[in-house]
């Protein structure tokens, strides 16, 4: 990553205030952040910590954590920080932090996100917040409880050139009249398998990493975790999160859902072998009957079709023609502002700053990012019982389905409850 500077090069920038320990400005400016997993997207947010302080007042890493000594060996060769821990409680332990960022495995976010915010911190999650919809629910009383900062990693709420707003900004102005169908591609997930067993990495603390989900042998894929439904909730939930997120805000159902999912895929039937699902086709019907599609197959993005067209969104391009209108007959100047209530989108991670200090609502805020990847859940729970499903958005249930509400919840190995 070209951001991330040699011990030498970064000392050379002579920024006022650097311990030589690691990445420390050791300014009351510097919001004093945790790591805790420090892997590939870890450090990459990490980095992105370190530009918002060379950028403007930001925040700082002043530990990291990770259950894998080789990530944090990387942490020290790249100057992320100060302090390295195997166990992730002894930086929630640390009343100097500030906040903490969690880049973990999937099924480790909610848990630390919630004790985290118990401990007093502020809370920078990645996406998906939530391994089931009962975990999603339990952050957001955690946040209603302590009064936490909460946002989660959902970067096309703020990014990528703001097309994703101008997107939702297009269906708000009316510019392809009534909306009639959203069409969302994320691509398939993976198969493969099945694998042996392998001996567990010394620098590995494998029951650690395992945490909630069954206490299995070691397999070096494992460690690809998406591709595992002990661990995640496959490819839907990863970019799946991410457009059904937007669509949601684009048709006003952010803090709802779909009331009746229903479609098929295809989930590999392999022994010690990636179990989530590759291929999938499934549809949501919201309130007005307004459906929006979820495909393994086309072109990766998000499709809005109204009665007075239609136009495409990922993070390359924003195209069609009403896009192309736009020439000719502009958003009004604050339409994009009116999104993020006045205010000009700016770098996630800068925005998750400005809130600890603000005490504002995130623009990826814990309630809405919840509703994107329950929906997203409620996908997977479709394909494993491979029939449609009625659901109830308002009181987060299914309609008279014992067997489907039982999937809400997932029951973690013993000693790793949820503990605040």
């Amino acid at each position: 990553m070209k951001y991330l500077m040699s011990r030498r090069t970064f000392v050379k920038t002579s920024l006022a205030g650097i311990a030589i320990g690691g990445l420390y400005f050791g300014t009351r400016d510097a919001v004093r952040t945790g790591l805790i997993g420090a892997g590939h997207r870890g450090r990459f947010l990490a980095g992105e910590v370190l530009k918002t302080y060379v950028r403007r007042r930001g925040g700082t890493v002043v530990a990291a954590c990770d259950v894998d000594q080789r990530s944090l060996a990387r942490c020290w060769r790249n100057c992320m920080t100060a302090d390295t821990y195997k166990d992730y409680r002894h930086v929630l332990d640390r009343k100097d932090i500030e906040a903490v960022i969690i880049a973990t495995p999937d099924h480790w976010h909610a848990k630390i996100a919630i004790e985290a915010m118990y401990a007093g911190k502020d809370v920078y999650c990645e996406k998906p917040i939530s391994l089931t919809i009962d975990e999603g629910k339990q952050i957001c009383q955690a946040v209603e409880k302590t009064g936490r900062v909460f946002q989660a990693g959902t970067q096309q709420r703020s990014q990528f050139d703001h097309r994703f707003l101008k997107a939702i900004a297009l269906l708000r102005e009316g510019r392809i009249g009534r909306l009639k169908s959203v069409n969302v591609c994320i691509g398939e997930g993976s198969a493969g398998g099945p694998f042996p067993q392998n001996d567990v990495p010394k620098e590995l603390e494998w029951n650690m990493w395992l945490g909630q989900a069954p206490d299995v042998p070691f397999v070096n894929e494992r460690l690809l975790f998406r591709n595992w439904r002990e661990y995640s909730g496959g490819r839907i939930t990863d970019w799946g999160t991410h457009h059904i997120d937007i669509a949601q805000w684009a048709i006003g159902m952010e803090n709802s859902g779909p009331d009746f999912i229903t479609g098929t895929g295809e989930i590999p039937p392999i022994s010690n072998g990636y179990n989530n699902a590759t291929q999938y086709d499934l549809t949501f019907r919201y309130a007005d009957n307004l459906e929006m599609n979820l495909s393994s197959t086309g072109r990766e993005g998000i499709l809005f079709e109204g009665e007075d067209g239609r136009f495409f969104v990922n993070r390359g391009v924003l195209s069609g023609e009403p896009v192309e209108r736009l020439k000719d007959n502009p958003l009004p100047d604050d339409a994009i502002a009116k999104l993020y209530e006045g205010e000009i989108p700016t770098n996630h991670i800068q925005h998750f700053f400005d809130c600890v200090r603000t005490r504002k609502q995130p623009i990826s805020d814990v309630f809405t990012q919840h509703r994107a990847v329950s929906t997203c859940h409620l996908a997977n729970i479709c394909l494993l019982l491979g029939r449609e499903l009625q659901w109830d958005p308002l009181k987060e249930e299914f309609v008279d389905d014992q067997e489907a509400n039982a999937m809400l919840s997932r029951d973690p190995r013993p000693g790793f409850e949820i503990s605040v």
